[in-house]
């Protein structure tokens, strides 16, 4: 994929003193190269500079970006994949094979150069733009982060896709030389590259940190005076301000398929999905952990890499011999110190072996070691340019730096657990009675373990009960109850929709940063549109019929996957259970404690926090989802202090 930025100002003529602001978009650049190592390039009109960064996976020779169409009108910047380019391609009657494209780039700026080839998906997207105005983005199925600049109107356009898997974020500068103007980035840091644009924070952002972490709310950047535009939003910016349009948003329906064609629709959709998100001009592979939602996404991969290899038409996305590439992870000697619980029953790799047996793909175990972890919970705050979710994040940014040694892309199980319910929270009685009781997030139904670590004054000051309770009275409100749903089912679709606008953005924030900070594309087939559109109005009576969690879809995935693995309890991702990891980390955040400059010693209560470090690891009792227990609050305290020292 890539990195987006740039910025916009009515009021100013960029192109007058275009020197002075190129050193500006290429800090901007640098601050994205992860993202998009293979290639980048720059815009400047009269108000508005744009920047790219790629990351080359469709038609890597061709299809640079900024993007201007042939009248010099309108040029682009997007972040994504498009997943429906033949469906645009025939709304396009009159795209002709000589329509020319121009190409600005720091690289080469002879921007005239002509692209004659088939029309890439960039491309379409500006043209679909050109003919059917800002709306077009809801014909476009795909992941994706979009900047359209038209200069004719001199109006700046921003979009973000349905249910937020690329990010883009942006500041409206308030006062100042450069007031009014607003600037825009795939990732935080690359904002704070503008001048006068500085990482501030405020009691809000500890109320998020320390109330709602590793989670935030969806609309905000943390950093005061940041915001991100949301899941199914585009921004319109031009002389009057800013305009928010919401262009799609999850309702509630009655679902009138029976339990058959249900199954049918859905084992249709979810391997659409997976197939339309296998295109590609470079090889793909998977993450493969043994469980229901990678094996399936892998066992389609799979014959579908096959069929296409048979028939000779292997789109340079698969080896010679037409067999998938699979991952999977563990950590060094975790075998020795494994030990079952309620959350997390079952090891990864007797099942990841079946699993490789079955589909015959070409696999590869990948271990990291507890110092890896444990060094890169600093990376991985860099990486989302936040707190993350310690050494669940960390440890993904390790294995996602091997994997894109080989490989550019990769297909994830991701989101199947949102979508389907596959949470313990959907189905174990006393955490819905928790919930229901706390009126709280149900991945997050006890504040005390964060409010222990904090001192007296400082927790007073937050008010995180207040905060959170607030922030989820927001959001209940936003769900429409359908007048047929029982208090069980009206329960269950809240339940669902908070899963969908804050769970899975969390785990979709991970993917992205954790893979583009190594320049690998992670996609997630189960964070389809059509898809989850369809299954958040199927009652909990088809989804877990007969008790079965995920029933709907291991009933889909039955033609795909062998019993053992289609009915295997759901094992979380992996994390270690080494205790020489749970050592180093209070090491380091003894080290901080002690030390009386360390900016976390502001929050903490002192005490409270060398208590947690030295009493034994407690697994078994998370505060945030299933994976994030004590240790976990350990290394995310030190990626707290690491935080505000790198942002000052």
């Amino acid at each position: 994929m890539c990195g987006i930025s740039g910025f916009y100002n009515h009021n100013i003529n960029f192109e007058e003193s275009r020197a002075a602001w190129l050193p500006v978009l290429g800090a901007m650049q640098e601050k994205l190269k992860r993202r998009g190592p293979d290639d980048n390039g720059i815009y400047v009109a009269d108000s508005c500079c744009l920047a790219h960064t790629r990351l080359a996976i469709i038609n890597p020779e061709h299809n640079r970006q900024p993007l201007t169409d042939s009248t010099g009108n309108y040029t682009i910047v997007y972040n994504g994949e498009v997943y429906n380019l033949e469906e645009l391609k025939g709304l396009l009657n009159n795209m002709h094979s000589d329509s020319t494209f121009k190409v600005s780039s720091c690289a080469d700026d002879s921007s005239n150069a002509k692209q004659s080839y088939h029309f890439s998906d960039t491309e379409i997207l500006l043209q679909c733009f050109i003919k059917y105005g800002a709306d077009f983005i809801k014909k476009v199925n795909g992941i994706f982060a979009i900047a359209i600049y038209d200069n004719v109107h001199k109006t700046l356009f921003l979009f973000r896709d349905q249910l937020g898997v690329k990010p883009l974020y942006y500041s409206v500068i308030r006062d100042g030389l450069y007031r009014d103007t607003i600037v825009f980035a795939s990732e935080m840091k690359a904002l704070f590259e503008f001048p006068g644009l500085k990482p501030v924070i405020n009691r809000e952002s500890f109320c998020e940190v320390f109330g709602l972490g590793p989670a935030k709310t969806y609309g905000k950047g943390v950093f005061a005076n940041v915001s991100e535009v949301l899941p199914g939003q585009y921004l319109v910016v031009n002389r009057y301000g800013v305009k928010k349009t919401t262009y799609w948003r999850l309702m509630s329906a009655p679902h009138e398929d029976s339990y058959e064609e249900t199954v049918e629709k859905t084992s249709y959709l979810v391997t659409d999905a997976i197939r339309r998100q296998m295109v590609s001009d470079v090889p793909i592979c998977t993450f493969l952990s043994g469980g229901l939602d990678s094996s399936l996404v892998s066992a389609v991969c799979a014959e579908e890499l096959r069929t296409r290899h048979e028939a000779g038409n292997n789109h340079n996305n698969t080896n010679d011999a037409g067999r998938l590439t699979t991952f999977s992870f563990d950590f060094t000697d975790n075998e020795l110190y494994f030990s079952p619980n309620s959350f997390q029953p079952s090891m990864d790799r007797p099942f990841v072996d079946k699993m490789v047996s079955h589909i015959g793909s070409d696999h590869h175990y990948l271990t990291c070691t507890a110092k890896a972890q444990a060094d890169l919970l600093y990376d991985s705050v860099i990486s989302r340019d936040l707190p993350t979710m310690a050494d669940v994040d960390s440890s993904l940014l390790y294995f996602c730096s091997v994997v894109k040694d080989t490989n550019k892309v990769v297909l994830t199980g991701e989101c199947a657990d949102e979508v389907f319910g596959g949470y313990p929270w959907f189905h174990r009685e006393d955490m819905l009675e928790t919930s229901a009781r706390n009126d709280t997030f149900c991945w997050s139904p006890d504040l005390t373990p964060r409010a222990d670590v904090l001192n007296k004054e400082f927790r007073e000051w937050l008010h995180l009960d207040e905060y959170v309770r607030e922030t989820y009275e927001n959001s209940v409100r936003e769900i429409n109850i359908l007048p047929e749903d029982n208090d069980t089912e009206t329960s269950r679709r809240r339940i669902a929709y908070l899963n969908l606008r804050w769970f899975m953005q969390t785990l979709l924030d991970r993917m992205d940063r954790t893979s583009m900070y190594n320049g690998l594309e992670a996609r997630v087939p189960f964070a389809d549109r059509k898809l989850v559109e369809y299954v958040f109005n199927v009652p909990w009576s088809m989804k877990a019929r007969g008790g079965v969690v995920k029933n709907l879809l291991r009933e889909a995935a039955k033609p795909y996957l062998p019993n053992d693995i289609l009915y295997r309890k759901k094992s979380p991702y992996p994390k270690t259970y080494n205790p020489q990891y749970e050592k180093l980390i209070g090491e380091r955040l003894t080290e901080i404690v002690e030390d009386a400059s360390s900016p976390l010693n502001f929050c903490i209560n002192k005490t409270n926090v060398l208590k947690l470090i030295h009493d034994s690891g407690d697994y078994g009792k998370p505060w945030y989802g299933q994976l994030m227990a004590g240790p976990q609050m350990i290394a995310y305290l030190i990626q707290v202090n690491h935080w505000l020292q790198i942002y000052n």
